[in-house]
């Protein structure tokens, strides 16, 4: 296993210089001058010539690009240019909020899709298997600016039940985590159902049933951890859509978090916060990938090999 985790491990570095390289590049292709941008039209050339030496932007783009490199193994991300912090500073305030955010999406969805996955496949073409397709179809009809809104109307304005927007309690967490976590429950739950129909029709179930182990066993302990295999690869691989979809979600309820920060940067043309920001979200899903295979490599240890 320690020789596997290394292996991956290994694997990674590509991608993290990648995600770094792509991540710098990007920013500097975009039309338009930052400091421009920063000290406005108005601005006499030698202010503009004196803050593009005081932030390195005067430099060539390959220096440039040796510097960000040595400030990321350092930790340093830079300056904000609107705000006048280290980038560090302010995504290392608004990154727990999107943690929350995400893994609370995650945990609705994992616990409304592997129940109603597990129902649907054991009671397929019955009331309830069609019910269930016909509600993970209306979840994926569903993007998360129109399910955003609909919420806060209900639950927030209509029954006064939850608050509208921003941060402080779990209360404030419900409905964004529900908005992300709608549309990712009907693809898991239609995954679940799927994956759950191919191993109750295996040989190992029809074994287990007729050594009269209790249909509960048979579908939990049994049928349930193969199913799990391909399911964890989707949560892995939907992980890094939870954190592009929470730029959307952190807007409509004003959750302070990396998606919300990360518009403000580009709304104010804020270019190293974005960059800060952007490697965040890039670095976290390179990690959940990592750990999504290590997960997959408990669940089927043929993968090691």
């Amino acid at each position: 296993m320690i020789r596997y985790v290394f292996t991956r491990l290994s694997y990674m570095l590509p991608v993290v210089w990648l995600v770094v390289s792509v991540v710098f590049l990007l920013i500097h292709l975009v039309p338009g001058d930052p400091i421009q941008a920063m000290l406005g039209e108005g601005a006499a050339g030698v202010d503009i010539q004196a803050a593009r030496h005081a932030y390195g932007l005067d430099l060539p783009l390959g220096v440039q690009y040796l510097h960000y490199w040595n400030g990321v193994i350092h930790g340093d991300l830079g300056k904000s240019l609107r705000l006048n912090k280290p980038v560090r500073e302010l995504v290392a305030q608004a990154y727990p909020a999107t943690l929350a955010l995400a893994l609370s999406a995650l945990s609705v969805a994992v616990l409304l899709s592997i129940p109603a996955g597990v129902r649907s496949a054991t009671r397929r073409n019955r009331w309830d298997d069609r019910a269930l397709s016909f509600f993970s179809l209306l979840g994926l009809s569903f993007p998360n600016f129109a399910l955003g809104p609909i919420l806060i109307l209900i639950f927030a304005i209509r029954f006064d039940w939850l608050p509208v927007s921003g941060s402080g309690s779990w209360r404030n967490l419900v409905l964004p985590a529900i908005t992300m976590g709608g549309s990712l429950a009907a693809i898991l739950t239609r995954m679940v159902r799927t994956s759950m129909l191919e191993e109750l029709g295996q040989d190992y179930i029809r074994t287990a049933r007729a050594k009269g182990l209790r249909e509960r066993d048979v579908v939990y302990r049994h049928a349930l951890r193969n199913a799990m295999i391909p399911v964890v690869t989707v949560i892995g691989l939907q992980f890094g859509a939870l954190l592009a979809g929470a730029i959307v979600t952190e807007t409509i309820f004003a959750w302070p978090g990396i998606g919300r920060l990360t518009i403000s940067a580009i709304s104010n043309r804020d270019y190293s916060l974005v960059q800060g920001c952007l490697l965040c979200i890039g670095l976290t899903y390179v990690a959940v990938n990592f750990f999504t295979d290590l997960v997959y490599s408990a669940l089927n240890p043929r993968i090691r090999q």
